[in-house]
């Protein structure tokens, strides 16, 4: 098995390597001085126009989507763990950012001429921004089956009421466009009620609610709660077919998940890189942490944690782009649940060897930190995940006849 990357990708990321050092690492600070200075936690601060500018001028664009980039899944995995070391700036200066890089992914692949040309042209360019309404606060979104905001036909308009939360993005007033799953035909079979339509935020009757936090955090954009009150659109914005929206769901969430898993790797990698910068310029009981023991503990499990983490989800990619994702669901499944749990733990060793700094915007820790827990419940739960590995490996090793305990006759 040949673990290299190839020409073009080992080009890829030297350039990006390049950008990230030259213009992303410095940004940061810009970006969070703009963001204060405006007081707005939606605000858009000039800075990532900049960046998405020059992004565009060094071919790093678009990158997540294998049709306009010619990147197969595998090939953009590690350019997405880059980007991760700089979650706040990076993938958005790339136009690689979620939620917009999983609505672009099913606009391509199941929306008509017309709305590709409206709603994936403009996100192609960065113009918009885009969310993705399928959670409930009312339902145990965790079974997407359990959906209630209901779709119904009326003529030539289907009418759209419910209650959505955690639409990432929502909030910002660059979100034009909003994609909702909701249920068509409560009498069909239970993967076959739900499906999706395009709504544009400015419809009559959606109405953004709150924007809750999460962890004290205000993402930019933020997550909030939208209220879909008998809202109209035209049956064109049906996106695929009346039923298919859980088969959408499924399509969108599998390369989504590497690249969410790569951008934690990423991340874990920037947070093992400043435990071990701290750990030798700060001296406890008379030498430097690096040489504590238990630092040292600490920084090698972390790198075997990160070195399992990433081969997973490269095998994860490379099955998505062989098999299919419908083959790799069970390995999609266990990079969801992996690369979380390894950012949470070295984000976790590392805020704890800097101490109360660590705590502090002055560093990316604490943020990591709620991106890994974030992560473990966002496009489901660990739980449910590990319910899907375990169903398949008991499906591998069902008991046949020839199963018996020693001393059976």
């Amino acid at each position: 098995m040949d673990f290299g990357f190839s020409e073009k990708v080992e080009d890829y990321r030297r350039r990006l390597t390049e950008f990230m050092d030259e213009r992303v690492y410095p940004a940061e600070a810009v970006y969070r001085r703009q963001m204060e200075e405006a007081g707005d936690p939606n605000h858009h601060p000039p800075i990532i126009e900049e960046l998405k500018a020059e992004a565009r001028d060094r071919g790093l664009w678009n990158l997540f989507l294998p049709a306009v980039s010619g990147l197969s899944v595998l090939e953009y995995a590690p350019l997405a763990e880059i980007t991760g070391r700089s979650p706040e700036i990076a993938p958005e200066a790339l136009n690689c950012s979620a939620p917009d890089t999983g609505n672009m992914e099913i606009l391509h692949m199941f929306g008509t001429d017309a709305q590709k040309e409206r709603w994936l042209a403009p996100l192609l360019d960065g113009e918009i921004r885009s969310c993705f309404s399928m959670t409930e606060p009312a339902v145990a979104s965790s079974d997407a089956t359990n959906i209630s905001t209901r779709i119904e036909r009326d003529g030539d308009e289907y009418v759209i009421t419910g209650r959505k939360w955690f639409s990432s993005g929502a909030a910002s007033p660059r979100c034009k466009v909003s994609i909702v799953m909701g249920v068509t035909d409560p009498e069909a079979d239970r993967h076959r009620q739900q499906s999706m339509v395009i709504v544009p935020m400015d419809t009559p009757g959606v109405t953004i609610e709150r924007s809750p936090t999460v962890f004290g955090y205000h993402d930019r954009g933020g997550h909030p709660q939208i209220l879909f009150d008998r809202v109209r659109v035209p049956v064109t914005n049906l996106l695929g077919e009346e039923g298919s929206g859980f088969a959408i769901a499924q399509a969108r969430l599998g390369p989504g998940r590497i690249h969410h898993c790569m951008r934690a790797i990423g991340a874990a990698e920037r947070a093992l890189e400043l435990m071990c910068q701290r750990a030798q310029t700060r001296i406890t009981f008379g030498k430097p942490l690096s040489e504590q023991g238990v630092i040292r503990e600490w920084i090698a499990e972390s790198r075997l944690r990160i070195e399992q983490a990433r081969l997973l989800v490269l095998k994860t990619a490379w099955m998505i782009d062989a098999v299919g994702t419908k083959a790799a669901r069970t390995e999609i499944a266990a990079i969801k649940v992996v690369a979380p749990a390894t950012l949470k733990y070295v984000a976790d060793r590392a805020i704890q060897l800097f101490g109360a700094a660590g705590f502090t915007p002055d560093w990316p820790l604490a943020g990591f930190y709620a991106m890994a827990r974030w992560l473990q419940i966002a496009d489901g739960p660990d739980e449910v995940h590990m319910r899907s590995v375990a169903r398949t490996e008991i499906a591998r090793h069902e008991l046949g006849a020839e199963f018996s305990y020693p001393g059976e006759s």
